[in-house]
């Protein structure tokens, strides 16, 4: 039988906060270490003998038992590594031998259901891929395991990530609750990872992101996300959705800690062409631009075209103005552009509809699959009503991409955008663009009629270009309100100078709160 303490509210915040920003005033007094552990201070901790990987684990999982389908019922998590206990163990083992392991050593990780792991099934938010063992773990989360990480937990997704709007497929029955407002969307397609993340029920997570998915969930959920540049991560198995659009990366309560697994997963794969370059493009160390105080003299572009539409909500509109006098109280100047491509491209046309050929191609790298074509996916009547017109319209679209005359103007409607980026960014001596990640708040689940304003699709996925999103406060009624963010982003390769504004920013205004709906457990498990 496992014995268990209460943990008083003075051990847990002596536990957490010791490197963890200072609460907002919005804040509530009694805040879990779970809530606030980044992975410095849980790292502080092991070291400091006052907590172990395999108490850490249990925390999450005892949260994840009580809110996940029951109590708020976030329904976020689709498979519980039944093995994370074991692996904790593991590493509190070569812990007391030598040291951490890693700069992830311990560090329980929450992965969106696309991700191959060898050791659960990765059924990519389908049930036409329930019971599906991949060969092998994703590069990113072989590099993560490698550095230490515990994958805790296969995260809840929109089903072969079609969806921006919401979380729901086929391989977990309903829709993944927003933590912060049990009636609102997450987001999509990576909202189970939002959702977890920001209810505590793991430290960091890996989300993927075709046109949205890790900016728009981790705006809508409070959090930081990362969209690092097309080519800097490997998107070795991960099940894709459109190619020459996926990139996988970190979601996180804070900056830092979203940098730390950003060093640790970027870096050239011989099994993904398109990261040829980087190795030799990839910062030293990300980490080394954690550096407060960057934006004094930054020179940002405000993309009004984005910030400023017919549906904007005005509560979003009216917190990005106030994100821009922060910026400028920071030492900031903010400079109003336009990016013309924008309005003279075709949303239509920047599109490449090429997921039969890369479904395909996934599933040939599969040893026993139980479907093998986007045919069968749609014969086999296991996949959500909602993706089944997108499904029968995709698999029109025979034969490789490149011989394919709509990829072939989408590919040159991206580089022209790409290339007007790049004229708006030298013109003004621009560091960064910034915008709202979304100009409207979470919808209601079940709405897919009122302004969604996801901003997410428009610059970076077709450019390739880096995006970093990060909470820019709560607008609406009620405590503590919905989850807006605002994103910077900036040409290729530029992550160092956008971690450095995206961490300023954070440190200025220390938006994040923990949600309300999954308040702290009286009892935390000990070994």
């Amino acid at each position: 039988m496992r014995l268990r303490v209460v943990l008083t509210v003075s051990l847990v915040l002596s536990l957490g906060v010791a490197c963890a920003p200072p609460p907002s005033p919005q804040q509530p007094d009694a805040v879990s270490a779970l809530e606030q552990m980044t992975i410095a201070s849980i790292h502080v901790a092991m070291t400091d003998g006052r907590l172990t990987a395999r108490q850490l684990v249990q925390a999450y999982l005892d949260r994840i038992e009580a809110y996940d389908k029951r109590g708020p019922a976030l329904n976020s998590i689709i498979t519980l590594n039944d093995a994370a206990l074991t692996r904790a163990d593991a590493l509190d083992a070569e812990f007391a031998r030598s040291g951490l392991t890693g700069p992830l050593h311990g560090i329980p990780f929450i992965v969106k259901d696309n991700y191959d792991t060898a050791d659960l099934q990765t059924t990519a938010g389908s049930a036409s891929l329930l019971g599906s063992l991949p060969p092998d773990d994703a590069f990113q989360v072989r590099a993560i395991r490698a550095a230490g990480a515990i994958v805790l937990a296969k995260s809840n997704m929109a089903e072969f990530a079609f969806s921006p709007y919401e979380t729901v497929g086929s391989a977990l029955p309903g829709y993944t609750r927003n933590p912060y407002a049990l009636n609102r969307v997450t987001a999509g397609s990576s909202g189970g990872t939002a959702a977890a993340v920001a209810a505590s029920f793991g430290a960091i997570g890996l989300g993927t992101d075709t046109g949205n998915s890790i900016r728009g969930p981790s705006s809508h959920n409070l959090l930081v996300g990362i969209r690092s540049t097309l080519g800097l991560t490997s998107r070795d198995g991960i099940v894709p959705l459109y190619m020459d659009h996926d990139v996988g990366g970190p979601m996180a309560r804070n900056v830092a800690d979203a940098v730390a697994v950003l060093d640790v997963i970027a870096g050239s794969d011989p099994a993904d062409p398109v990261t040829v370059e980087a190795d030799e493009r990839r910062a030293e160390s990300y980490m080394a631009h954690l550096v407060d105080g960057a934006l004094a003299g930054a020179r940002l572009g405000v993309v009004r075209q984005l910030s400023e539409t017919e549906t904007t909500d005005p509560a979003v509109h009216a917190a990005f103005e106030r994100a821009l006098e922060d910026l400028r109280a920071a030492g900031a100047e903010t400079i109003d552009i336009v990016v013309p491509e924008l309005d003279e491209i075709p949303g239509n046309q920047r599109w490449c509809r090429r997921f039969r050929y890369d479904i395909e191609t996934y599933l040939a790298t599969l040893t026993d699959p139980p479907v093998r074509t986007l045919q069968e996916i749609i014969d086999s009547g296991a996949t959500h009503r909602s993706i089944q017109g997108s499904l029968e319209f995709l698999q029109q679209f025979e034969g490789p991409p490149e011989q394919d005359e709509t990829c072939q103007i989408a590919w040159e409607n991206g580089r022209k955008l790409a290339a007007g980026v790049r004229a708006v960014l030298e013109a003004d001596a621009l560091d960064a663009l910034v915008y709202p990640t979304w100009s409207n708040p979470p919808r209601l689940i079940g709405d897919l009629q009122t302004p969604a304003g996801d901003n997410s699709q428009d610059l970076s996925p077709h450019t390739g270009f880096p995006a970093i999103t990060v909470p820019m406060g709560l607008v609406g009624e009620g405590y503590p309100g919905l989850p807006v963010g605002i994103t910077f982003l900036a040409a290729a390769w530029s992550e160092p100078r956008l971690i450095e504004l995206a961490y300023s920013y954070e440190q200025a205004t220390h938006h994040r709160v923990p949600p309300t709906t999954v308040p702290v457990l009286d009892e935390v498990p000990r070994r």
